[in-house]
Parts: structure tokens; sequence; C-alpha cells
């Protein structure tokens, strides 16, 4: 019996002093957490804003290859759209759409050790408002995106036969086309509302479908990055499926989902190019803003946003704070 009290006292004290220790290191985490966010606190509007990558070489140096992964992407996905349409199979933009896949896994994975991979202002924008990246950052990857786009048009019109740039518009994001008609020239294409909103549920449809995952680095640690940049490729290619499919209408090209992509054949092409452009920058922007509200509606313990820097709200209280 006395035996048997010494065993249980052993054991209680054992569990004791373990819980002492989980309560010692749960304290020490809180308590780090709560430094962090103080330090964070403290940061002055230039601070969150990032303004020193603007004189950072390491910043500068890592927008080229944001520059030449658009200018790349471009030409190859131009390329594809073209090429698919030429041909004579059966469901082009099927195929399109799996070679759109295949092609941006494989330029992001290539772009990722460099600058992270954006190659597109719709991720660059998103990451600066979760805050990955800085605003600063943010507007030298964008500004590089799109003189990588220009680059990528010019490489494709250097290429291209004039009959063929001219009956696919160098491969360009287009809302509308103006064709021969019986009683002359005929615009075909989409309501302006049908293509705005098209643009809007592809972009958060991609955000929220495979980005999500590259945000959150406790799913991109245990999913791996091939897997991830995969998923994002995948759905890319699907959105595309869908918005080519779902709509039918010669004129319209299909969500872009990429404006850097679109001003730069518009920049090279002009004409009809830049009818209802501003679709290609204002629907995906708010989709960005979408989804940022929505990682911040739901609970913190399913995306850790605590703590980045360059929250966009954290931007928006630290200028209040100081005025």
């Amino acid at each position: 019996m006395i035996s048997f009290r010494y065993f249980i006292f052993f054991w209680f004290d054992i569990f004791s002093i373990c819980s002492y220790i989980y309560v010692c290191c749960l304290a020490s985490f809180f308590n780090s957490l709560d430094d962090e966010k103080k330090k964070y606190t403290c940061l002055t509007i230039a601070e969150r804003l990032g303004l020193p990558d603007f004189f950072s070489l390491d910043v500068w140096r890592a927008s080229v290859g944001e520059l030449l992964g658009s200018a790349v992407l471009v030409f190859m996905l131009d390329t594809i759209v073209i090429s698919t349409l030429e041909s004579d199979v059966k469901i082009p933009n099927l195929i399109m759409s799996i070679l759109i896949a295949i092609t941006l896994t494989i330029l992001i994975l290539a772009v990722f050790p460099v600058s992270g991979g954006h190659i597109s202002p719709v991720i660059t924008f998103s990451s600066a408002l979760v805050g990955l990246i800085s605003m600063s950052r943010a507007i030298i990857y964008i500004v590089a995106q799109c003189v990588g786009a220009i680059l990528g048009a010019l490489a494709l019109k250097a290429v291209l036969s004039s009959t063929i740039e001219q009956r696919f518009s160098l491969g360009g994001c287009t809302v509308t086309v103006v064709t021969p008609g019986l009683n002359g020239p005929e615009i075909v294409g989409l309501e302006i509302a049908q293509a705005f909103w098209l643009e809007f549920m592809c972009t958060f449809a991609l955000l929220f479908g495979s980005l999500w995952m590259a945000y959150d680095h406790r799913q991109s640690k245990a999913l791996g990055l091939i897997t991830v940049m995969s998923i994002v490729g995948l759905l890319a290619g699907i959105l595309v499926f869908i918005s080519t499919s779902v709509t039918a209408k010669k004129g319209y090209a299909g969500a872009g989902m990429n404006p850097a992509r679109c001003f730069g054949a518009a920049f090279v092409r002009g004409g009809h190019l830049w009818n209802g452009h501003w679709i290609f920058w204002v629907g995906p922007g708010l989709a960005c803003f979408a989804f940022y509200f929505y990682t911040k509606i739901i609970p913190s313990n399913h995306f850790q946003t605590d703590g980045y820097k360059h929250d966009f709200l954290a931007i928006i209280e630290t200028l209040f704070n100081q005025r």
C-alpha cells in the first residue's frame, strides 16, 4: 500500500513538473508574440511602406527576374494562344489551357529563387496587401513586370507575320473586336459588365484556390514548393479554359488575370486593345482587396498574418496615428 502511494506521488510530481514547464513555455511564447507586436507597432510609416527598398540593390536585382520572367511569359503565353487557335484541333481552348498551365508552372519555379516568382501584378499586389512584401517593393516589381511584358510583346511582334498579328491582336487581352459584317464593320465581344465580373471572379478564384497555399507558410512547407506552384499553374489553366468556354464569343480573349500581360500587347499593338483595358486592372485589383479582407475575417489560427509589418491595415493605422 505504501509503495503504491509513493508510486502515485511520484507520477503526480512528474505531472506537476511537466505542467509547470509547459505553462512557462506557453507564457514565454505569448510574451514573444507581444514583444513582436510591440516592435511592429513602433514602426514609422516609411518602415511600413518599405521605402528603403527603393535604395536596395538586392530589390532592384530581384526585379530583373520579374522583368525577364514577364517577358518570357508574355512571349510564351501569347504564342500558345495564337498557335492553338490557328491549329485545326477540335477543342483549341482546352489544349491552350493545358499548355498555359505547364508553361506558367515552369516559369514560376524558374523565377521563384530570384524574386519570389510573381511575374504578375496580381500576385505582387496581393502579397503587398497581406504584408509579405512592402508596397515599395511591389511598385518596383509591377513596373518591371510591365516593362518585361512590353519586351515580350515586341519579341512576339518581330516573329509574327502582319496577317496573324492583326488577326489575333498579338495575342493580347480583348473585350471586343471589330469584324467585317454584311452591313459594314461590326463590334463583337462581351459587354463591359460581363468581362469585368469574369475578371474579378477568376482572379479571386486564383488567389483563393492556389495562392492561398503559397501565402500560408504552413501549407507551402507541408505540400512542397513544386506541388504548390503546380497547383497555381493548374488552376490558372482551368480558369482560362472556363472563361473562354462559358462565354464562347468571338472578340473576347478570356480572363487575363495578369494586367502586365494585357498591358504589353496593348502598348505594342495599340488600337482596340485599349478598349476596356481598365477592366484587366480594376477587376484583378478589387479581387486582391476582396481576398485580403477575407484573410482578415477568418480565424487567425487558419492564416498567420500577425507580425507582417507591411500589412495594409497596419499601414493605414500607422498613417492615422502619426497625424
